[in-house]
């Protein structure tokens, strides 16, 4: 019985994420982002920068194809001394990633401007309305308010630099639990995570997105370490620690946040069914675990509750109804009249019970056909888009959207971010290509169905769902699960590798002698 269950479930899981990811994958290649040249789709075409690169492109594929010396050159330096150059290129990355920042930190609009604002103004009426009405954003902004009182400085630089270290610090955090999995799979993380963090100007939004980044990377560490067995006991409870601990923090930091850690405990609970193995070990990692979560919840819910930074009034607070019917409004996302009606409407019930008169509404007048094509719309708009969501937010970075063409580091970098830089489409070609190529990379390796692998599907599905259920519309609310996504392609890369060059025949090319000079 409990291996057919465990069977049913590995089916299940193989449906839900062959049907999701596959579509997924699908509308990324198909994304409009990908087109060279003038772009009437987007209203950002790519310049001579991208066509210069595909050129370049050609010319290293024909040279590989068609100059042994240059195909053995490249194998040294990027197979054979992979980890050496990768870890080169990752820290030439972390150089860049300074130059970004200390060029271009804007003031950023939205969330990010009320948590900024919050930072020196905590009694006005309009921020105690905020964030009354916003509750979720209170554990962030008790974060912030800490940084700005330890550094002394509230400025949006400062607030950039922070969100740079704790974007790294999850890479870091995705590199430990690969050397932790799997050893070799090391290797091609150092580089799938230096071209992630290339093309990343999220380092400059100081938000939840960004700052939970870290406490899901912990979490997915923890569960390396708990379900590593050749790990001493110690190591294992360890593993436990951080990951009850990382689940809770980011709970109260971003709630959608703890959808990975829940795939993972949903997994462990099915690989159960399958090994039958049960020991004082498991046990006692079992009550570490759960201790470490009852622990931190009550710890930190008190201190939340109990803070004396700003006065919030919870009776104000939205309702989580309210943003289901925001999911099935327009395209799945923002709809700037729901958010009124839930600053207009004086109770907690009120405002609850607008919302499912609205959800009701939409569904009904949608029709079964309607909603199911409104649910594939809405899953391309949620995951399609590599830049996830860069300027599409509107007018979201709070400076001028035109940069004036000119010399200088800065104005050259803000035509590739900023909303109508002579650049902005050449950045979207290439966000979008490594988006494609990390899909790819996850979609070619189906047979590997390890523990850790399977639950960081289960996790990645879970996003998917949640957001087709609550508000979504555009791929900003994936970056939460991108260690997901980072990890199963740098353990699935060397699989896809070896079946690409399988398929086409590529590593059956005679073998050539290195040249004695390198």
């Amino acid at each position: 019985m409990r291996e057919k269950l465990f069977n049913f479930g590995q089916h299940v899981i193989g449906w839900f994420f062959g049907i999701l990811f596959g579509a997924t994958t699908l509308f990324a290649l198909l994304n409009p982002n990908l087109i060279i040249g003038d772009n009437w789709q987007t209203g950002a075409g790519t310049t001579i920068v991208t066509a210069f690169f595909v050129i370049f492109l050609l010319a290293v594929c024909i040279g590989l194809y068609a100059f042994p010396r240059f195909r053995e050159l490249c194998h040294f330096i990027f197979v054979d001394h992979a980890r050496l150059t990768a870890s080169i290129l990752l820290a030439l990355v972390v150089v860049w990633q300074g130059v970004f920042v200390s060029y271009i930190h804007p003031p950023i609009g939205w969330d990010a401007s009320a948590l900024h604002q919050g930072l020196t103004d905590v009694t006005s009426p309009n921020m105690r309305s905020y964030f009354s009405q916003n509750y979720n954003n209170v554990p962030v902004l008790l974060v912030m308010r800490w940084f700005a009182h330890v550094l002394g400085s509230t400025s949006w630089l400062t607030f950039d630099l922070i969100t740079w270290g704790l974007v790294d610090l999850s890479a870091v955090l995705n590199l430990l639990a690969l050397w932790i999995i799997k050893k070799d799979a090391l290797t091609p993380g150092l580089y799938i995570h230096a071209l992630w963090l290339c093309w990343f100007p999220t380092i400059i939004v100081p938000y939840t997105d960004a700052w939970v980044l870290p406490l899901v990377s912990l979490m997915l560490l923890g569960a390396a370490l708990l379900v590593t067995n050749h790990l001493p006991s110690l190591l294992q409870a360890l593993g436990g620690v951080l990951f009850a601990f990382a689940f809770v923090a980011a709970y109260f930091i971003k709630p959608s946040a703890i959808v990975p850690g829940v795939g993972f405990l949903m997994v462990l609970a099915l690989y159960a069914l399958h090994t039958h193995k049960w020991s004082w070990r498991w046990l006692v990692l079992a009550v570490v675990t759960v201790a470490t979560f009852a622990g931190s919840y009550v710890g930190l819910k008190h201190v939340i509750e109990n803070q004396q930074e700003i006065t919030i009034d919870k009776g104000r607070e939205i309702p989580p109804i309210h943003f289901v019917s925001m999911g099935v409004s327009g395209a799945g996302g923002y709809n700037a009249h729901d958010a009124l009606m839930m600053a207009v409407l004086p109770t907690k019930k009120a405002r609850s019970e607008y919302s499912m008169r609205k959800l009701k509404e939409r569904i009904r007048k949608m029709g079964p056909l309607g909603y199911a094509k409104f649910l594939v719309q809405k899953h391309a708009n949620n995951t399609a888009d590599g830049t996830f969501a860069w300027d599409k937010e509107g007018h979201f970075i709070n400076d001028n959207p035109k940069p004036k063409p000119g010399p200088g580091v800065a104005n050259h970098i803000k035509q590739f971010v900023y909303l109508y830089g002579t650049n902005l489409g050449d950045f979207r070609w290439f966000a979008q290509l490594l988006w494609c190529l990390c899909l790819l990379l996850i979609a070619f390796a189906w047979g590997k169905r390890s523990l850790f692998i399977v639950a960081l599907r289960v996790g990645i599905i879970g996003s998917f769902l949640y957001l087709l259920a609550f508000e979504g519309g555009r791929s900003r609310y994936l970056i939460q699960t991108l260690p997901n996504f980072l990890l199963l392609a740098s353990l699935l890369a060397p699989t896809t590798i070896n079946e690409l060059q399988r398929l086409t025949k590529w590593g059956n090319t005679p073998e050539v002698k290195k040249p004695d000079n390198l």
